[in-house]
Protein backbone atom coordinates (compact mmCIF):
# COMPACT_ATOMS: atom_id res chain seq x y z
CA UNK A 1 0.00 0.00 0.00
CA UNK A 2 1.29 3.51 -1.04
CA UNK A 3 0.93 6.47 0.87
CA UNK A 4 0.14 9.81 0.36
CA UNK A 5 2.73 12.29 1.35
CA UNK A 6 1.23 13.87 4.17
CA UNK A 7 0.69 10.19 5.71
CA UNK A 8 3.98 9.65 5.18
CA UNK A 9 4.98 12.82 6.49
CA UNK A 10 2.82 11.92 9.45
CA UNK A 11 4.60 8.80 9.95
CA UNK A 12 7.74 10.13 9.93
CA UNK A 13 6.97 13.12 12.70
CA UNK A 14 6.20 9.77 14.92
CA UNK A 15 9.73 8.32 14.30
CA UNK A 16 11.23 12.29 15.38
CA UNK A 17 11.87 13.51 11.59
CA UNK A 18 12.14 16.62 10.70
CA UNK A 19 9.21 17.76 8.73
CA UNK A 20 7.98 21.06 7.71
CA UNK A 21 4.69 21.14 9.40
CA UNK A 22 1.34 21.43 7.36
CA UNK A 23 -2.33 21.30 7.02
CA UNK A 24 -4.77 18.62 4.62
CA UNK A 25 -7.11 20.58 2.78
CA UNK A 26 -9.60 19.45 0.49
CA UNK A 27 -11.69 22.61 -0.86
CA UNK A 28 -10.14 25.97 -1.68
CA UNK A 29 -11.43 27.39 1.40
CA UNK A 30 -9.59 25.28 3.71
CA UNK A 31 -6.46 25.67 1.61
CA UNK A 32 -6.75 29.34 2.41
CA UNK A 33 -7.44 28.35 6.36
CA UNK A 34 -5.03 26.63 6.38
CA UNK A 35 -2.23 28.71 4.58
CA UNK A 36 -4.08 31.56 7.29
CA UNK A 37 -3.02 28.93 10.23
CA UNK A 38 0.37 28.67 8.67
CA UNK A 39 1.28 32.59 8.28
CA UNK A 40 3.32 33.42 5.57
CA UNK A 41 4.72 31.76 2.41
CA UNK A 42 3.49 28.21 2.17
CA UNK A 43 3.51 25.38 -0.54
CA UNK A 44 0.24 24.10 -1.78
CA UNK A 45 0.99 20.25 -3.10
CA UNK A 46 -0.96 17.89 -4.64
CA UNK A 47 -1.87 14.67 -2.79
CA UNK A 48 -1.83 11.71 -5.37
CA UNK A 49 -0.35 8.24 -5.16
CA UNK A 50 2.33 9.45 -7.70
CA UNK A 51 5.72 11.22 -8.44
CA UNK A 52 6.43 13.97 -11.35
CA UNK A 53 3.61 15.81 -9.59
CA UNK A 54 6.57 19.08 -9.69
CA UNK A 55 7.03 18.63 -13.68
CA UNK A 56 2.90 18.83 -13.82
CA UNK A 57 2.23 21.59 -11.88
CA UNK A 58 0.93 20.13 -8.77
CA UNK A 59 3.06 21.80 -6.47
CA UNK A 60 3.12 26.01 -6.19
CA UNK A 61 4.87 28.37 -4.13
CA UNK A 62 1.96 31.14 -2.80
CA UNK A 63 2.71 34.10 -1.56
CA UNK A 64 -0.45 34.68 1.31
CA UNK A 65 -3.47 32.92 2.10
CA UNK A 66 -5.58 34.58 -0.49
CA UNK A 67 -2.59 33.17 -3.10
CA UNK A 68 -2.83 29.55 -1.98
CA UNK A 69 -6.51 29.51 -2.32
CA UNK A 70 -5.52 30.63 -5.89
CA UNK A 71 -2.84 28.21 -6.05
CA UNK A 72 -5.64 25.53 -4.45
CA UNK A 73 -8.53 26.52 -6.90
CA UNK A 74 -6.15 25.36 -9.75
CA UNK A 75 -4.35 22.06 -8.14
CA UNK A 76 -7.38 20.36 -6.72
CA UNK A 77 -9.35 18.52 -9.40
CA UNK A 78 -6.03 18.19 -11.87
CA UNK A 79 -5.11 15.09 -13.07
CA UNK A 80 -1.73 14.21 -13.01
CA UNK A 81 -0.84 10.83 -14.67
CA UNK A 82 -4.72 9.71 -14.37
CA UNK A 83 -4.40 10.34 -10.56
CA UNK A 84 -7.21 13.13 -9.95
CA UNK A 85 -6.07 15.59 -7.45
CA UNK A 86 -8.97 15.40 -4.77
CA UNK A 87 -6.88 17.25 -1.75
CA UNK A 88 -3.60 19.34 -1.15
CA UNK A 89 -0.96 19.85 1.40
CA UNK A 90 -0.50 23.15 2.42
CA UNK A 91 2.69 23.21 3.82
CA UNK A 92 4.78 25.74 5.44
CA UNK A 93 7.68 27.32 3.25
CA UNK A 94 11.34 26.01 3.34
CA UNK A 95 14.42 27.86 2.96
CA UNK A 96 16.63 25.42 1.13
CA UNK A 97 20.05 25.70 0.84
CA UNK A 98 20.66 22.48 -0.62
CA UNK A 99 18.59 19.44 -2.15
CA UNK A 100 19.71 15.88 -1.22
CA UNK A 101 17.84 12.01 -2.15
CA UNK A 102 17.64 9.29 0.11
CA UNK A 103 15.47 6.27 0.56
CA UNK A 104 15.99 2.50 1.95
CA UNK A 105 14.44 -0.14 -0.64
CA UNK A 106 13.63 -3.92 -0.40
CA UNK A 107 16.75 -5.48 -3.15
CA UNK A 108 14.50 -8.27 -4.04
CA UNK A 109 16.77 -9.53 -6.55
CA UNK A 110 20.18 -9.69 -3.95
CA UNK A 111 17.71 -10.79 -1.12
CA UNK A 112 18.42 -7.97 1.04
CA UNK A 113 18.08 -4.09 1.76
CA UNK A 114 19.38 -1.41 -0.15
CA UNK A 115 20.66 2.21 1.13
CA UNK A 116 20.15 4.96 -2.02
CA UNK A 117 21.91 8.46 -1.02
CA UNK A 118 23.07 11.02 -3.36
CA UNK A 119 23.43 14.95 -2.97
CA UNK A 120 22.22 15.39 -6.44
CA UNK A 121 18.50 15.08 -4.90
CA UNK A 122 15.44 17.15 -6.57
CA UNK A 123 12.99 16.60 -9.31
CA UNK A 124 15.63 15.13 -11.84
CA UNK A 125 17.05 12.50 -9.59
CA UNK A 126 16.12 9.62 -12.38
CA UNK A 127 18.09 11.34 -14.73
CA UNK A 128 21.17 11.76 -12.51
CA UNK A 129 20.75 7.85 -11.98
CA UNK A 130 20.55 7.48 -15.90
CA UNK A 131 23.56 9.73 -16.85
CA UNK A 132 25.85 9.90 -13.76
CA UNK A 133 25.42 7.02 -11.94
CA UNK A 134 28.52 7.91 -10.25
CA UNK A 135 26.52 10.36 -8.17
CA UNK A 136 23.91 8.02 -6.58
CA UNK A 137 25.49 5.71 -3.87
CA UNK A 138 23.78 2.25 -3.73
CA UNK A 139 24.71 0.78 0.07
CA UNK A 140 23.72 -2.79 0.74
CA UNK A 141 22.49 -3.02 3.95
CA UNK A 142 21.99 -6.82 6.33
CA UNK A 143 18.77 -7.04 7.62
CA UNK A 144 20.97 -8.69 10.64
CA UNK A 145 22.94 -5.17 11.43
CA UNK A 146 20.47 -2.84 10.18
CA UNK A 147 21.18 1.27 10.21
CA UNK A 148 22.69 2.86 13.65
CA UNK A 149 24.30 6.19 13.59
CA UNK A 150 27.76 5.23 12.14
CA UNK A 151 26.42 3.35 9.57
CA UNK A 152 24.16 6.36 8.44
CA UNK A 153 26.99 8.90 8.32
CA UNK A 154 28.87 6.37 6.37
CA UNK A 155 26.16 6.24 3.88
CA UNK A 156 25.36 10.02 4.13
CA UNK A 157 29.42 9.90 3.11
CA UNK A 158 29.26 7.66 0.33
CA UNK A 159 26.46 9.55 -1.27
CA UNK A 160 28.53 12.64 -1.19
CA UNK A 161 26.57 14.67 1.30
CA UNK A 162 28.66 17.82 2.65
CA UNK A 163 30.27 17.99 6.00
CA UNK A 164 27.50 20.70 6.85
CA UNK A 165 24.81 17.99 6.21
CA UNK A 166 26.48 14.17 7.95
CA UNK A 167 25.55 14.80 11.07
CA UNK A 168 21.83 15.88 10.69
CA UNK A 169 21.46 13.36 7.51
CA UNK A 170 22.98 10.70 9.56
CA UNK A 171 20.25 10.89 12.29
CA UNK A 172 17.56 11.08 9.66
CA UNK A 173 18.97 8.20 7.63
CA UNK A 174 18.82 6.24 11.23
CA UNK A 175 15.36 6.98 12.20
CA UNK A 176 13.72 6.38 8.68
CA UNK A 177 15.50 3.04 8.95
CA UNK A 178 13.86 2.63 11.63
CA UNK A 179 10.36 3.51 10.06
CA UNK A 180 11.48 1.25 7.50
CA UNK A 181 11.92 -2.05 9.56
CA UNK A 182 9.39 -1.35 12.33
CA UNK A 183 6.53 -0.39 9.91
CA UNK A 184 6.95 -3.68 7.52
CA UNK A 185 7.55 -1.03 4.24
CA UNK A 186 9.48 -1.84 0.84
CA UNK A 187 9.91 1.38 0.46
CA UNK A 188 11.50 4.49 2.31
CA UNK A 189 11.90 7.67 0.10
CA UNK A 190 12.70 11.27 0.88
CA UNK A 191 13.32 13.44 -1.98
CA UNK A 192 14.11 15.89 -1.28
CA UNK A 193 15.89 15.20 1.90
CA UNK A 194 16.83 18.91 2.32
CA UNK A 195 19.71 21.11 4.51
CA UNK A 196 18.15 24.24 5.48
CA UNK A 197 19.77 27.20 5.25
CA UNK A 198 19.80 27.34 8.96
CA UNK A 199 21.85 23.97 9.03
CA UNK A 200 18.79 21.99 9.62
CA UNK A 201 18.38 18.51 7.63
CA UNK A 202 14.43 18.00 6.89
CA UNK A 203 12.65 15.63 4.86
CA UNK A 204 10.64 18.04 2.02
CA UNK A 205 8.45 14.91 0.94
CA UNK A 206 7.99 11.50 1.84
CA UNK A 207 7.21 8.32 -0.06
CA UNK A 208 6.14 5.24 1.76
CA UNK A 209 4.93 1.93 0.35
CA UNK A 210 4.22 -0.56 3.32
CA UNK A 211 3.89 -4.00 3.08
CA UNK A 212 0.08 -5.62 2.70
CA UNK A 213 1.35 -8.73 3.61
CA UNK A 214 2.51 -7.81 7.08
CA UNK A 215 -1.17 -6.44 7.90
CA UNK A 216 -1.76 -9.37 10.64
CA UNK A 217 0.90 -7.71 12.95
CA UNK A 218 0.32 -3.89 11.35
CA UNK A 219 -3.78 -3.44 12.35
CA UNK A 220 -3.13 0.50 12.62
CA UNK A 221 -2.15 0.19 8.78
CA UNK A 222 -6.20 0.11 7.88
CA UNK A 223 -6.46 3.50 8.95
CA UNK A 224 -3.95 4.73 5.76
CA UNK A 225 -6.12 2.75 3.53
CA UNK A 226 -7.76 4.96 0.61
CA UNK A 227 -11.17 3.64 0.96
CA UNK A 228 -12.80 6.39 -1.81
CA UNK A 229 -10.36 4.89 -4.66
CA UNK A 230 -10.49 1.68 -3.51
CA UNK A 231 -12.60 -0.92 -5.87
CA UNK A 232 -15.72 -2.13 -4.47
CA UNK A 233 -15.46 -5.16 -5.60
CA UNK A 234 -12.33 -5.78 -4.20
CA UNK A 235 -13.06 -4.26 -1.33
CA UNK A 236 -15.81 -6.75 -0.58
CA UNK A 237 -13.32 -9.65 -1.41
CA UNK A 238 -10.78 -8.46 0.82
CA UNK A 239 -13.26 -8.31 3.60
CA UNK A 240 -14.00 -12.21 2.43
CA UNK A 241 -10.40 -12.59 2.90
CA UNK A 242 -10.17 -13.05 -1.32
CA UNK A 243 -7.19 -12.18 -3.35
CA UNK A 244 -8.87 -10.70 -5.86
CA UNK A 245 -7.86 -7.89 -8.14
CA UNK A 246 -10.41 -6.47 -10.95
CA UNK A 247 -9.61 -6.45 -14.66
CA UNK A 248 -11.54 -4.82 -17.71
CA UNK A 249 -12.77 -7.98 -19.36
CA UNK A 250 -15.51 -10.41 -19.79
CA UNK A 251 -14.72 -14.06 -18.88
CA UNK A 252 -14.26 -14.09 -14.91
CA UNK A 253 -11.13 -16.19 -13.83
CA UNK A 254 -11.47 -18.32 -10.60
CA UNK A 255 -8.24 -20.45 -10.13
CA UNK A 256 -6.33 -21.90 -7.12
CA UNK A 257 -2.37 -21.03 -7.15
CA UNK A 258 -1.03 -17.63 -8.16
CA UNK A 259 0.95 -18.98 -10.26
CA UNK A 260 -1.96 -20.99 -12.38
CA UNK A 261 -3.97 -18.23 -12.09
CA UNK A 262 -1.55 -15.25 -13.91
CA UNK A 263 -0.73 -18.37 -16.71
CA UNK A 264 -4.90 -18.12 -17.32
CA UNK A 265 -4.89 -14.75 -17.78
CA UNK A 266 -2.83 -15.03 -20.76
CA UNK A 267 -4.51 -18.14 -22.03
CA UNK A 268 -7.32 -16.46 -22.05
CA UNK A 269 -6.39 -13.05 -23.54
CA UNK A 270 -5.00 -15.09 -26.47
CA UNK A 271 -7.80 -17.45 -26.76
CA UNK A 272 -10.14 -14.51 -26.72
CA UNK A 273 -8.59 -12.86 -29.81
CA UNK A 274 -10.34 -15.16 -31.90
CA UNK A 275 -13.72 -13.78 -30.29
CA UNK A 276 -13.57 -10.24 -30.41
CA UNK A 277 -11.00 -9.50 -28.27
CA UNK A 278 -12.40 -10.94 -24.81
CA UNK A 279 -10.19 -10.70 -21.99
CA UNK A 280 -9.81 -11.70 -18.39
CA UNK A 281 -12.18 -10.04 -15.93
CA UNK A 282 -10.78 -10.69 -12.99
CA UNK A 283 -7.48 -12.06 -10.53
CA UNK A 284 -9.05 -14.43 -8.12
CA UNK A 285 -6.85 -17.03 -6.22
CA UNK A 286 -8.75 -18.88 -3.94
CA UNK A 287 -5.47 -20.88 -2.67
CA UNK A 288 -5.31 -24.50 -1.48
CA UNK A 289 -8.36 -24.85 0.32
CA UNK A 290 -11.52 -24.74 -2.15
CA UNK A 291 -14.61 -25.55 0.38
CA UNK A 292 -17.97 -24.79 -0.23
CA UNK A 293 -18.04 -21.41 1.64
CA UNK A 294 -14.77 -20.14 -0.07
CA UNK A 295 -16.04 -21.24 -4.01
CA UNK A 296 -19.53 -19.54 -3.43
CA UNK A 297 -17.57 -16.04 -1.93
CA UNK A 298 -15.53 -16.56 -4.88
CA UNK A 299 -18.43 -16.88 -7.53
CA UNK A 300 -19.84 -14.45 -5.65
CA UNK A 301 -17.83 -11.82 -6.02
CA UNK A 302 -16.79 -12.64 -10.27
CA UNK A 303 -20.48 -12.69 -10.80
CA UNK A 304 -21.44 -9.46 -8.91
CA UNK A 305 -19.07 -8.13 -11.42
CA UNK A 306 -21.55 -6.60 -14.60
CA UNK A 307 -18.91 -7.27 -17.31
CA UNK A 308 -18.94 -10.24 -16.49
CA UNK A 309 -20.69 -13.35 -19.08
CA UNK A 310 -19.03 -15.99 -18.52
CA UNK A 311 -16.12 -17.76 -15.90
CA UNK A 312 -13.49 -20.11 -15.98
CA UNK A 313 -12.49 -22.39 -12.60
CA UNK A 314 -9.18 -23.33 -13.61
CA UNK A 315 -7.41 -25.76 -10.98
CA UNK A 316 -4.97 -28.22 -10.51
CA UNK A 317 -5.51 -31.03 -7.55
CA UNK A 318 -2.28 -31.28 -5.43
CA UNK A 319 -2.49 -31.13 -1.58
CA UNK A 320 -6.38 -30.04 -2.12
CA UNK A 321 -7.58 -32.85 -4.46
CA UNK A 322 -9.95 -32.40 -7.55
CA UNK A 323 -12.65 -34.34 -5.59
CA UNK A 324 -12.75 -31.36 -3.02
CA UNK A 325 -12.54 -28.74 -5.28
CA UNK A 326 -15.80 -30.47 -7.81
CA UNK A 327 -17.44 -30.60 -4.38
CA UNK A 328 -16.89 -27.17 -3.59
CA UNK A 329 -18.52 -26.17 -6.58
CA UNK A 330 -21.57 -28.34 -6.08
CA UNK A 331 -22.14 -27.02 -2.61
CA UNK A 332 -21.25 -22.95 -3.62
CA UNK A 333 -24.40 -23.62 -6.30
CA UNK A 334 -26.64 -24.66 -3.80
CA UNK A 335 -25.34 -21.87 -1.07
CA UNK A 336 -25.99 -19.20 -3.83
CA UNK A 337 -29.01 -20.42 -4.85
CA UNK A 338 -30.19 -20.30 -0.76
CA UNK A 339 -28.87 -16.78 -0.47
CA UNK A 340 -30.91 -15.68 -3.59
CA UNK A 341 -28.04 -15.81 -6.05
CA UNK A 342 -29.01 -18.18 -8.47
CA UNK A 343 -25.63 -18.58 -10.71
CA UNK A 344 -27.00 -17.90 -14.29
CA UNK A 345 -23.63 -17.76 -16.16
CA UNK A 346 -22.21 -20.48 -18.04
CA UNK A 347 -19.29 -21.91 -15.90
CA UNK A 348 -16.26 -23.91 -17.89
CA UNK A 349 -14.33 -26.05 -15.26
CA UNK A 350 -11.38 -27.77 -15.90
CA UNK A 351 -10.02 -30.33 -13.23
CA UNK A 352 -6.34 -31.56 -13.74
CA UNK A 353 -4.25 -33.32 -11.16
CA UNK A 354 -5.24 -35.45 -8.09
CA UNK A 355 -8.52 -36.70 -8.46
CA UNK A 356 -9.28 -34.98 -11.22
CA UNK A 357 -11.34 -38.30 -13.10
CA UNK A 358 -13.28 -38.09 -9.61
CA UNK A 359 -13.72 -34.65 -9.65
CA UNK A 360 -15.04 -34.71 -13.42
CA UNK A 361 -17.16 -37.26 -12.11
CA UNK A 362 -18.83 -35.47 -9.57
CA UNK A 363 -19.65 -32.59 -11.71
CA UNK A 364 -21.39 -34.89 -14.34
CA UNK A 365 -23.34 -36.33 -11.69
CA UNK A 366 -24.36 -33.28 -10.29
CA UNK A 367 -25.30 -31.85 -13.48
CA UNK A 368 -25.78 -28.32 -12.88
CA UNK A 369 -26.54 -25.70 -14.97
CA UNK A 370 -24.45 -23.93 -17.41
CA UNK A 371 -21.48 -25.95 -16.30
CA UNK A 372 -19.23 -27.10 -18.79
CA UNK A 373 -16.06 -29.66 -18.46
CA UNK A 374 -13.02 -29.29 -20.93
CA UNK A 375 -10.16 -31.18 -20.17
CA UNK A 376 -7.40 -28.83 -21.33
CA UNK A 377 -6.30 -25.61 -20.22
CA UNK A 378 -5.97 -23.94 -23.97
CA UNK A 379 -9.39 -25.63 -25.14
CA UNK A 380 -11.19 -24.41 -21.94
CA UNK A 381 -9.89 -21.05 -22.13
CA UNK A 382 -10.98 -21.01 -25.64
CA UNK A 383 -14.24 -22.06 -24.49
CA UNK A 384 -15.11 -19.66 -21.99
CA UNK A 385 -14.08 -16.77 -24.37
CA UNK A 386 -16.37 -17.85 -26.83
CA UNK A 387 -19.53 -17.82 -23.87
CA UNK A 388 -18.26 -14.51 -23.12
CA UNK A 389 -18.71 -12.85 -26.73
CA UNK A 390 -22.14 -14.65 -27.18
CA UNK A 391 -23.62 -13.45 -23.95
CA UNK A 392 -21.31 -9.59 -25.06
Amino acid sequence: MDLFEHQAKELFAEYGIPVPRGVVAHTVDEARAAAEELTGRVVVKAQVKTGGRGKAGGVKLASDAPDAEQKATEILGMDIKGHTVHKVLVEEASAIAEEYYFSFLLDRANRTFLAICSAAGGMDIEEVAHTAPDKVAKVPVSPLTGVDREHAREIAKAGGLPEAALDGAADLIEKLWAVFVDEDATLVEVNPMILTADGEVKALDGKVTLDDNAGFRQAEHEGYADKAAEDPLEARAKEKDLNYVKLDGSVGIIGNGAGLVMSTLDVVAYAGEQFGGQKPANFLDIGGGASAEVMANGLEIVLSDPSVKSVFVNVFGGITACDAVANGIVSAFKLLDERGETVTHPLVVRLDGNNATLGRQILSDAALSGVELVDTMDDAAKRAAELAAVGA
